[in-house]
Protein backbone atom coordinates (compact mmCIF):
# COMPACT_ATOMS: atom_id res chain seq x y z
CA UNK A 1 0.00 0.00 0.00
CA UNK A 2 1.64 3.21 -1.10
CA UNK A 3 -0.02 7.30 -0.79
CA UNK A 4 0.53 9.49 -3.83
CA UNK A 5 -0.30 12.95 -2.09
CA UNK A 6 -1.88 15.28 -4.14
CA UNK A 7 -2.22 19.20 -3.54
CA UNK A 8 -5.09 20.58 -4.02
CA UNK A 9 -6.66 24.27 -4.51
CA UNK A 10 -9.86 25.07 -2.98
CA UNK A 11 -12.72 27.42 -4.95
CA UNK A 12 -11.03 30.50 -2.30
CA UNK A 13 -7.43 29.90 -3.21
CA UNK A 14 -6.97 27.60 -0.03
CA UNK A 15 -4.80 25.02 -0.43
CA UNK A 16 -5.56 21.33 0.65
CA UNK A 17 -4.73 17.75 -0.10
CA UNK A 18 -6.23 14.07 -1.87
CA UNK A 19 -4.29 11.14 -1.27
CA UNK A 20 -4.47 8.34 -3.68
CA UNK A 21 -4.01 5.24 -1.79
CA UNK A 22 -2.48 2.27 -4.44
CA UNK A 23 -3.18 -1.16 -3.27
CA UNK A 24 -1.16 -4.13 -4.60
CA UNK A 25 -3.94 -4.33 -7.36
CA UNK A 26 -5.03 -1.99 -9.37
CA UNK A 27 -8.91 -1.26 -8.79
CA UNK A 28 -11.74 -2.74 -10.93
CA UNK A 29 -14.80 -0.21 -8.96
CA UNK A 30 -14.22 3.48 -8.86
CA UNK A 31 -13.29 5.52 -6.99
CA UNK A 32 -14.38 6.38 -3.49
CA UNK A 33 -14.09 9.55 -1.42
CA UNK A 34 -13.26 9.41 2.56
CA UNK A 35 -14.08 12.48 4.31
CA UNK A 36 -12.41 12.80 8.27
CA UNK A 37 -14.18 15.23 10.63
CA UNK A 38 -13.30 18.49 12.54
CA UNK A 39 -9.92 18.59 14.61
CA UNK A 40 -8.65 15.78 12.87
CA UNK A 41 -6.92 14.47 9.51
CA UNK A 42 -7.23 12.05 6.94
CA UNK A 43 -5.59 9.57 8.83
CA UNK A 44 -8.63 9.09 10.79
CA UNK A 45 -9.52 5.84 8.84
CA UNK A 46 -6.41 4.37 9.53
CA UNK A 47 -6.22 3.38 13.22
CA UNK A 48 -4.16 0.33 14.37
CA UNK A 49 -7.08 -1.95 13.98
CA UNK A 50 -7.45 -5.67 12.78
CA UNK A 51 -8.34 -4.19 9.48
CA UNK A 52 -8.94 -0.35 8.47
CA UNK A 53 -11.88 0.80 6.23
CA UNK A 54 -8.96 2.15 3.78
CA UNK A 55 -7.53 -1.85 3.81
CA UNK A 56 -11.02 -3.45 2.90
CA UNK A 57 -12.03 -0.63 0.14
CA UNK A 58 -8.45 -1.65 -1.34
CA UNK A 59 -9.27 -4.79 -1.14
CA UNK A 60 -12.77 -4.91 -2.47
CA UNK A 61 -10.97 -3.06 -5.64
CA UNK A 62 -11.95 0.72 -5.09
CA UNK A 63 -9.90 3.65 -6.17
CA UNK A 64 -9.40 4.79 -2.85
CA UNK A 65 -9.26 8.91 -2.30
CA UNK A 66 -8.77 10.87 1.23
CA UNK A 67 -9.33 14.22 0.80
CA UNK A 68 -7.53 16.71 4.32
CA UNK A 69 -10.40 19.36 3.91
CA UNK A 70 -9.25 22.93 5.80
CA UNK A 71 -10.54 20.92 8.99
CA UNK A 72 -7.47 18.83 8.69
CA UNK A 73 -4.69 18.94 11.14
CA UNK A 74 -1.95 18.37 8.67
CA UNK A 75 -2.69 22.10 6.54
CA UNK A 76 -2.08 25.05 8.20
CA UNK A 77 -4.56 26.09 10.94
CA UNK A 78 -7.47 28.61 9.71
CA UNK A 79 -10.90 29.93 11.27
CA UNK A 80 -12.82 27.92 9.09
CA UNK A 81 -16.78 27.01 8.59
CA UNK A 82 -19.25 24.35 6.97
CA UNK A 83 -20.06 26.53 4.48
CA UNK A 84 -16.70 27.36 3.31
CA UNK A 85 -15.96 23.34 3.05
CA UNK A 86 -19.25 23.05 1.21
CA UNK A 87 -19.01 25.87 -1.19
CA UNK A 88 -14.63 25.47 -1.74
CA UNK A 89 -13.04 22.24 -0.79
CA UNK A 90 -15.52 19.38 -1.88
CA UNK A 91 -16.97 20.24 -5.35
CA UNK A 92 -13.09 21.22 -6.03
CA UNK A 93 -12.14 17.52 -4.65
CA UNK A 94 -14.58 15.99 -6.74
CA UNK A 95 -13.50 17.78 -10.18
CA UNK A 96 -10.04 17.09 -9.13
CA UNK A 97 -10.83 12.83 -8.82
CA UNK A 98 -13.02 12.89 -11.63
CA UNK A 99 -10.41 14.94 -13.89
CA UNK A 100 -7.68 12.40 -12.95
CA UNK A 101 -9.04 9.02 -12.75
CA UNK A 102 -11.48 9.86 -15.89
CA UNK A 103 -14.56 8.40 -14.06
CA UNK A 104 -18.37 10.01 -14.70
CA UNK A 105 -19.23 9.11 -11.03
CA UNK A 106 -17.50 9.15 -7.78
CA UNK A 107 -18.80 7.32 -3.96
CA UNK A 108 -18.09 9.15 -1.31
CA UNK A 109 -17.64 8.02 2.87
CA UNK A 110 -17.86 11.31 5.01
CA UNK A 111 -17.86 11.41 8.48
CA UNK A 112 -19.21 13.66 11.59
CA UNK A 113 -18.15 17.64 9.93
CA UNK A 114 -17.19 16.14 7.30
CA UNK A 115 -20.34 14.32 6.65
CA UNK A 116 -22.72 17.94 7.68
CA UNK A 117 -20.35 20.16 5.61
CA UNK A 118 -20.88 17.74 2.84
CA UNK A 119 -24.38 17.35 3.11
CA UNK A 120 -24.63 21.10 2.78
CA UNK A 121 -22.65 21.09 -0.36
CA UNK A 122 -24.70 18.05 -2.12
CA UNK A 123 -28.20 19.21 -1.58
CA UNK A 124 -27.00 22.74 -2.92
CA UNK A 125 -26.10 20.66 -5.99
CA UNK A 126 -22.28 21.41 -6.35
CA UNK A 127 -21.60 17.74 -6.62
CA UNK A 128 -23.33 16.41 -9.23
CA UNK A 129 -20.83 13.85 -9.71
CA UNK A 130 -21.55 12.11 -6.12
CA UNK A 131 -23.55 9.08 -6.65
CA UNK A 132 -23.56 7.57 -3.26
CA UNK A 133 -22.96 8.99 0.39
CA UNK A 134 -21.92 7.23 2.81
CA UNK A 135 -22.67 9.16 6.34
CA UNK A 136 -21.41 8.45 9.83
CA UNK A 137 -22.62 10.45 12.99
CA UNK A 138 -24.34 13.72 11.68
CA UNK A 139 -25.68 14.79 8.10
CA UNK A 140 -28.94 17.18 7.99
CA UNK A 141 -30.53 17.05 11.11
CA UNK A 142 -28.64 17.10 14.37
CA UNK A 143 -29.90 16.29 18.04
CA UNK A 144 -27.32 16.31 21.13
CA UNK A 145 -27.36 15.40 24.45
CA UNK A 146 -28.30 17.96 27.17
CA UNK A 147 -24.78 18.62 28.11
CA UNK A 148 -23.53 19.63 24.67
CA UNK A 149 -26.13 22.53 24.51
CA UNK A 150 -24.85 23.42 28.17
CA UNK A 151 -21.62 23.43 26.54
CA UNK A 152 -22.61 25.37 23.61
CA UNK A 153 -24.68 27.75 25.20
CA UNK A 154 -22.55 28.63 28.67
CA UNK A 155 -18.83 27.45 28.16
CA UNK A 156 -18.88 28.88 24.58
CA UNK A 157 -19.30 32.57 25.29
CA UNK A 158 -16.65 32.00 27.92
CA UNK A 159 -14.48 30.39 26.04
CA UNK A 160 -14.32 32.78 23.32
CA UNK A 161 -12.99 35.15 25.60
CA UNK A 162 -9.64 33.48 26.13
CA UNK A 163 -8.84 31.67 23.28
CA UNK A 164 -9.95 30.91 19.04
CA UNK A 165 -8.98 27.05 19.27
CA UNK A 166 -9.82 24.24 21.38
CA UNK A 167 -6.76 21.58 21.06
CA UNK A 168 -7.21 18.21 22.80
CA UNK A 169 -3.42 17.89 21.88
CA UNK A 170 -2.64 20.23 25.08
CA UNK A 171 -3.00 16.40 26.71
CA UNK A 172 0.59 16.15 25.26
CA UNK A 173 1.78 19.93 25.26
CA UNK A 174 -0.10 22.42 27.59
CA UNK A 175 -0.44 25.73 26.98
CA UNK A 176 1.81 28.38 28.06
CA UNK A 177 -0.93 30.80 28.90
CA UNK A 178 -2.28 30.75 32.39
CA UNK A 179 -6.22 30.56 31.52
CA UNK A 180 -5.72 27.94 28.82
CA UNK A 181 -3.85 25.87 31.67
CA UNK A 182 -6.47 26.16 34.23
CA UNK A 183 -9.17 25.05 32.10
CA UNK A 184 -7.13 22.08 31.05
CA UNK A 185 -6.60 21.06 34.25
CA UNK A 186 -10.19 21.58 35.12
CA UNK A 187 -10.90 19.73 31.91
CA UNK A 188 -9.28 16.79 32.69
CA UNK A 189 -10.14 16.96 36.53
CA UNK A 190 -14.07 16.67 35.19
CA UNK A 191 -13.13 14.07 33.05
CA UNK A 192 -11.18 11.31 34.85
CA UNK A 193 -12.31 8.21 32.92
CA UNK A 194 -8.46 7.23 31.87
CA UNK A 195 -5.07 7.78 32.58
CA UNK A 196 -4.64 9.52 28.37
CA UNK A 197 -4.99 13.03 28.53
CA UNK A 198 -5.90 13.94 24.92
CA UNK A 199 -8.36 11.00 25.22
CA UNK A 200 -9.92 12.63 28.19
CA UNK A 201 -9.60 16.09 26.55
CA UNK A 202 -10.99 15.18 23.45
CA UNK A 203 -14.37 14.51 25.60
CA UNK A 204 -14.47 17.93 27.10
CA UNK A 205 -14.30 19.14 23.64
CA UNK A 206 -16.87 17.35 21.60
CA UNK A 207 -20.02 16.06 23.36
CA UNK A 208 -21.08 14.55 26.70
CA UNK A 209 -19.71 11.29 27.12
CA UNK A 210 -17.43 9.80 29.46
CA UNK A 211 -15.44 9.39 26.85
CA UNK A 212 -17.63 11.03 24.22
CA UNK A 213 -16.43 10.12 21.00
CA UNK A 214 -16.08 6.36 21.64
CA UNK A 215 -16.81 3.48 23.77
CA UNK A 216 -13.57 2.57 25.23
CA UNK A 217 -14.30 -1.05 25.58
CA UNK A 218 -14.67 -1.02 21.82
CA UNK A 219 -11.46 0.45 21.34
CA UNK A 220 -7.69 -1.72 21.58
CA UNK A 221 -4.76 -0.57 23.68
CA UNK A 222 -2.90 0.20 20.76
CA UNK A 223 -5.67 2.11 19.43
CA UNK A 224 -6.39 4.17 21.86
CA UNK A 225 -2.60 5.45 22.36
CA UNK A 226 -2.61 5.97 18.59
CA UNK A 227 -4.97 8.74 18.97
CA UNK A 228 -3.15 10.63 20.99
CA UNK A 229 -1.84 12.11 17.79
CA UNK A 230 -4.58 12.04 15.76
CA UNK A 231 -6.56 15.14 17.26
CA UNK A 232 -5.05 19.06 17.58
CA UNK A 233 -7.13 22.44 17.12
CA UNK A 234 -10.43 22.89 16.07
CA UNK A 235 -11.67 26.74 16.12
CA UNK A 236 -14.04 28.33 18.08
CA UNK A 237 -15.53 29.41 14.48
CA UNK A 238 -16.93 26.10 14.07
CA UNK A 239 -18.45 25.73 16.96
CA UNK A 240 -20.64 28.60 16.44
CA UNK A 241 -22.13 28.01 13.40
CA UNK A 242 -22.37 24.20 14.95
CA UNK A 243 -24.59 26.38 17.84
CA UNK A 244 -27.12 27.81 15.34
CA UNK A 245 -27.30 24.61 13.44
CA UNK A 246 -28.19 22.32 16.80
CA UNK A 247 -30.43 25.30 17.75
CA UNK A 248 -32.41 25.40 14.56
CA UNK A 249 -32.56 21.63 14.54
CA UNK A 250 -30.70 20.98 11.20
CA UNK A 251 -28.32 22.73 8.64
CA UNK A 252 -27.99 26.32 8.51
CA UNK A 253 -25.75 28.38 6.28
CA UNK A 254 -23.20 30.36 8.29
CA UNK A 255 -23.17 33.28 6.01
CA UNK A 256 -24.72 34.89 2.93
CA UNK A 257 -23.55 32.98 0.07
CA UNK A 258 -26.74 32.50 -2.24
CA UNK A 259 -24.92 29.06 -3.79
CA UNK A 260 -26.29 28.11 -0.21
CA UNK A 261 -29.91 27.49 1.36
CA UNK A 262 -30.50 29.64 4.05
CA UNK A 263 -32.55 26.66 5.19
CA UNK A 264 -31.09 23.47 3.85
CA UNK A 265 -34.14 21.42 5.94
CA UNK A 266 -36.43 23.33 3.02
CA UNK A 267 -34.51 22.09 -0.34
CA UNK A 268 -35.31 18.76 -2.06
CA UNK A 269 -32.40 16.47 -2.19
CA UNK A 270 -30.23 16.02 -5.38
CA UNK A 271 -31.59 12.81 -8.13
CA UNK A 272 -30.15 9.76 -8.31
CA UNK A 273 -28.15 10.07 -5.08
CA UNK A 274 -28.09 7.08 -2.69
CA UNK A 275 -27.70 7.71 0.99
CA UNK A 276 -27.01 5.46 3.97
CA UNK A 277 -27.13 7.41 7.18
CA UNK A 278 -24.95 5.15 10.00
CA UNK A 279 -24.14 6.03 13.95
CA UNK A 280 -23.34 4.32 16.66
CA UNK A 281 -27.07 3.34 19.56
CA UNK A 282 -24.32 4.96 21.79
CA UNK A 283 -23.16 7.95 19.82
CA UNK A 284 -22.67 10.68 22.63
CA UNK A 285 -21.65 13.43 20.38
CA UNK A 286 -24.85 13.39 18.14
CA UNK A 287 -27.29 11.26 19.54
CA UNK A 288 -28.67 8.66 17.16
CA UNK A 289 -31.73 10.42 16.47
CA UNK A 290 -29.88 12.88 14.73
CA UNK A 291 -29.80 9.73 11.66
CA UNK A 292 -32.51 8.88 11.98
CA UNK A 293 -34.78 12.04 11.53
CA UNK A 294 -31.97 12.45 8.63
CA UNK A 295 -33.38 9.26 7.02
CA UNK A 296 -36.82 10.04 7.63
CA UNK A 297 -36.56 13.18 5.73
CA UNK A 298 -34.45 11.85 2.68
CA UNK A 299 -37.18 8.60 2.57
CA UNK A 300 -40.35 11.28 2.81
CA UNK A 301 -38.56 13.10 -0.18
CA UNK A 302 -37.38 9.79 -2.17
CA UNK A 303 -38.95 6.70 -0.72
CA UNK A 304 -37.03 3.56 -0.48
CA UNK A 305 -33.84 5.02 -2.65
CA UNK A 306 -31.87 5.52 1.09
CA UNK A 307 -31.00 2.94 4.32
CA UNK A 308 -30.03 4.22 8.10
CA UNK A 309 -28.15 1.67 9.88
CA UNK A 310 -27.90 1.83 14.19
CA UNK A 311 -24.88 0.14 15.59
CA UNK A 312 -25.48 -1.54 18.92
CA UNK A 313 -23.29 -0.68 21.53
CA UNK A 314 -21.01 2.00 19.03
CA UNK A 315 -20.59 5.19 20.12
CA UNK A 316 -19.09 8.13 17.55
CA UNK A 317 -16.00 7.19 15.93
CA UNK A 318 -16.26 3.02 16.94
CA UNK A 319 -17.32 2.37 13.31
CA UNK A 320 -13.64 3.09 12.25
CA UNK A 321 -11.95 2.36 15.48
CA UNK A 322 -13.22 -0.28 17.06
CA UNK A 323 -12.12 -3.63 17.15
CA UNK A 324 -14.68 -5.44 15.59
CA UNK A 325 -15.53 -2.29 12.73
CA UNK A 326 -14.33 -4.61 10.24
CA UNK A 327 -17.15 -6.90 10.44
CA UNK A 328 -19.89 -4.88 12.29
CA UNK A 329 -20.08 -1.77 10.40
CA UNK A 330 -17.54 -1.87 7.58
CA UNK A 331 -19.75 -4.47 5.69
CA UNK A 332 -22.65 -1.70 6.01
CA UNK A 333 -20.82 0.88 4.54
CA UNK A 334 -19.42 -1.54 1.56
CA UNK A 335 -23.50 -2.34 1.09
CA UNK A 336 -23.99 1.58 0.94
CA UNK A 337 -21.49 1.88 -1.77
CA UNK A 338 -23.11 -1.35 -3.88
CA UNK A 339 -26.50 -0.13 -3.43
Amino acid sequence: MTDERIPLLAGDGRMLRLVRVHGPKPPHEGPVLLVHGAGVRSNLFRPPTRETLVSRLLREGYDVWLLDWRASIDLEPCQWDLDQAALFDYPAAVDAIVAQTGASRVKAIVHCQGSTSFTMSALAGLLPAVSHIVSSASSLFLRVPLGSRLKSTVALPLLGSITDVLDPSWGLRPPEELPLRLMVEAALLAHNECDNDVCRLVSFTYGSGFPALWRHENLSAATHEWLKHEFAAVPLSFFRQMARCVDAGHLVRNGDDPRLPVDFSEVDPPQGVRWTFLTGERNQCFLPESQVESFRWFNRRQPGQHRVHILPDYGHLCPFFGEEADTEATPLMLDGLRR
